[in-house]
């Protein structure tokens, strides 16, 4: 099933499946995160629901007694034979055995509910069944998150990276026409039934964008390596934790920073702001989640480049919200799985401006090392902003060079591509002491040898 947001599916009724390996508080956080993945999509939650299973692998992911429950909180429109009292006022209080107290709840009744999400992956056999079963559309967690990329996807880049994974999602969950194995092509024949037709058309068009996007990252790599020279910090960490926030304060930029998930998916690149000699480059990169679906993280992993070729990571986490340690274990396990290990890391504890100062000291007992910010602090962001500057600057060479008087223009070249600490003009040059990086020193002596 391709997920469409349809302006019908106002009312999502959220479903958790618990199983030894998955239940308590890990559930209630992940549900209550999806009540947000599903806010971002448009629908207003209106109640949740779960389930105990030993697996989230049986062909039928709920039991009869619980789908007959969910079959009448969203009117009966399947196939379920609905064993409730009809006369019970069902309302959101009453059924939801699962509270979340960050989820909405306006005391709507269920049988609102004309769109039914569960906090797992189902399969397509799975997934066909629920439906029929209560005759309206279903989600699982990894369509909802496939969905919000698609509608968040702004560059070229980010937009064949999502197709792709919408694509490889949609293929297994292809169905056949009300015709079936009758319909041939053209009509005579043993042609393509519709089915085989559509997922080959499908196959072929994920070629071509694979195709498309290797072209279109050897661009990026190719402007990633002119930008090798310079030191980049990038900015990673889980969806929401204030990045976007962080890198408009440091670089002075208009970047999009929005108060809901996976608000930026492209990455931007800026300029530390105020302007540094070397200039030092800030990447906001694409928010993680748990449970992010492989084929994005599969398709992200240019994006993630970013991060792979930085050399300072800023870890920034949302410090008001009590899973951030869980979210943090998540971006980790994320950038290991791209190749991102050995990179110099700051844990940037964000959103302090939320927290007490009770809070602030309790967190800094527990990471010493972190550095406490907010967007929203002048001062803290001139903090993070000179202890970049600190940690670039520990990675430069400083050389003396003798600049003659006759070398025209070298001297414009250096102030503005390097750090210059002392100039003494002798009589015939200029003694210049600079801090720059090794091959704008080597290229800069280059050209001094060729005067």
């Amino acid at each position: 099933m391709q997920p469409t947001a349809k302006t019908s599916l106002n009312h999502a009724l959220l479903i958790s499946i618990c199983t030894p390996d998955f239940k308590g508080d890990e559930a209630t956080e992940s549900l209550a995160e999806l009540a947000r993945l599903v806010t971002t999509l448009g629908f207003k939650v209106v109640g949740t629901q779960s389930q105990k299973q030993s697996s989230t692998k049986k062909v039928n992911v709920l039991g009869l007694g619980k789908l007959a429950e969910i079959a009448h909180l969203t009117g009966n429109k399947g196939e379920v034979s609905v064993a409730i009292d009809e006369s019970l006022d069902v309302s959101a209080e009453q059924v939801d055995d699962t509270p979340f107290t960050d989820i909405p709840s306006d005391n709507l009744p269920f049988a609102c509910a004309d769109v039914v999400v569960f906090d797992c992956d189902l399969t397509p056999s799975q997934l066909r069944n629920v439906e029929n079963q209560l005759g309206v559309e279903v989600f699982d967690r990894t369509g909802v998150i496939i969905e919000i990329f698609s509608r968040h996807a702004r560059t070229k880049t980010a937009k064949l990276q999502v197709e792709i994974a919408r694509l490889n999602y949609v293929a297994p969950r292809l169905r056949e026409t009300s015709c079936g194995d009758k319909e041939r092509q053209m009509g005579k024949g043993a042609g393509e039934t519709t089915l085989e037709l559509n997922r080959r058309k499908v196959r072929d068009q994920l070629a071509d964008l694979k195709r498309e996007l290797v072209s279109v990252q050897n661009e990026m790599k190719g402007r990633r390596t002119q930008r090798a020279e310079l030191f980049c910090v990038a900015l990673v960490g889980y969806t929401n934790a204030g990045k976007s926030s962080l890198m408009r304060a440091i670089t002075g930029s208009d970047v999009e920073g929005e108060n809901k998930l996976f608000a930026t998916l492209d990455t931007t690149v800026r300029a530390l702001f105020p302007i540094t000699q070397p200039r030092i480059l800030v990447s906001d990169t694409v928010g993680f989640i748990k449970k992010l679906p492989h084929d994005l993280v599969a398709s992200f992993h240019s994006t993630l480049a970013e991060a792979q070729d930085a050399s300072l990571l800023l870890y920034v986490v949302d410090a008001s919200d009590p899973s951030f340690r869980a979210q943090l274990d998540v971006v980790h396990g994320v950038l290991e799985e791209v190749g991102v290990e050995d990179s110099r890391k700051l844990l940037i504890l964000n959103k302090s401006d939320l927290l007490s100062a009770e809070q602030q000291q309790a967190l800094m007992e527990e990471f010493p090392e972190a550095m406490m910010t907010s967007a929203r602090n002048k001062a803290d962001v001139s903090k993070l902003h000179k202890y970049i500057v600190g940690i670039a600057q520990d990675e430069m060479i400083e050389e003396e060079i003798i600049v003659p008087y006759t070398a025209k223009g070298i001297i414009g070249e250096i102030r503005s591509s390097m750090s210059v600490t002392k100039e003494d003009y002798e009589f015939d040059h200029i003694k210049v002491t600079v801090r720059s990086n090794a091959i704008d020193l080597a290229r800069l002596k280059k050209r001094m040898l060729s005067l």
